[in-house]
């Protein structure tokens, strides 16, 4: 039976094309995407999950996505659920996105832990949402131009991500010549080295301030410490409201005291955690006073 026929004869598709695709498939795996890491799939996303997922279908020759379904839902399907999900995934970044974050983590923050450091002092910040890498080697590259000798203190950026691809991608620090436009000149000059053709690779310095691990958002969180400051942006903006609310709390029961949170430029602070992040610049925020420690 051709496609085009099984969707004449059973449910209403939900996307017309190759794979037969109906509601019942899209809440199945909206339902999947939302245990596992929170992402909310409104019902309008249905072409894009068809879109994304039809090439994983096609990978493994089944013909249709109940068979999906049942495959990503059992004992066996654990490697293919992780796929679902990185393809699901937008890893959308690059360096020095949403630029007034490294300025202020440079100019109001990184003095005074400088200084800390300095003294023997520990200093941790935390990239949540790490993708492939760019964010947490900018704001590597922001504390050396602060803290040249950073790598030979107790300082240390942990930059995570749910995709063990990213986190693996992340980990090289090689990147094509043509995704470095948003470093400043001088940064770039000093803080990367040519590689193979075309691409260039992180200088040993901001590698060696940098930890990779692979870590689920709402899942647990093994971090022991407190950060200075942590970078969690634009993820929250797939999650529903409650999640968010979820998220932000978790954040500022991480930060040390005074410790400050960038988040995305869409984003805002909701819930309890609104109580005790105080605005301290564009989606910047500051643990405050208030909070119980």
């Amino acid at each position: 039976m051709t496609p085009a026929a099984a969707q004449k004869e059973g449910p209403a598709a939900m996307v017309e094309g190759e794979f037969v695709f109906t509601e019942a498939d899209f809440r199945k795996i909206a339902a999947m995407v939302h245990g596992d890491a929170g992402i909310a799939l409104p019902q309008d996303k249905g072409t894009l999950v068809y879109s994304r997922l039809a090439k994983r279908l096609r990978a493994l020759g089944l013909k249709s996505f109940k068979d999906y379904c049942a495959l990503v839902a059992g004992a066996g399907g654990v490697d293919e659920r992780q796929r679902m999900l990185a393809a699901l995934t937008t890893n959308v970044t690059r360096f020095f996105r949403e630029p007034h974050h490294f300025d202020h983590l440079r100019d109001q923050v990184l003095p005074t832990l400088a200084r800390r450091a300095r003294s023997g002092g520990r200093v941790r910040l935390w990239s949540a949402a790490c993708s492939s890498g760019q964010e947490p080697y900018s704001a590597a590259m922001t504390l050396l131009s602060v803290l040249p000798e950073a790598a030979d203190l107790d300082v240390k950026i942990l930059a995570t991500d749910i995709d063990p691809n990213m986190v693996a991608e992340a980990r090289e620090g090689v990147y094509a010549t043509t995704l470095l436009a948003g470093i400043p000149d001088d940064l770039r000059r000093r803080w990367t080295l040519p590689a193979d053709a075309g691409c260039v690779r992180m200088a040993d310095e901001a590698r060696a301030v940098v930890a990779f691990r692979e870590l689920n958002l709402i899942g647990d969180w093994p971090m022991a410490g407190r950060f200075d400051a942590i970078l969690c942006r634009n993820v929250a903006i797939y999650f529903d409201d409650a999640t968010q609310s979820r998220l932000w709390d978790r954040l500022a029961g991480q930060l040390a005291p005074g410790g400050v949170l960038y988040i995305g430029h869409s984003e805002r602070v909701s819930g309890p955690a609104a109580q005790i992040l105080e605005p301290v610049g564009v989606t910047t925020y500051r643990l405050s006073g208030k909070a119980a420690r």
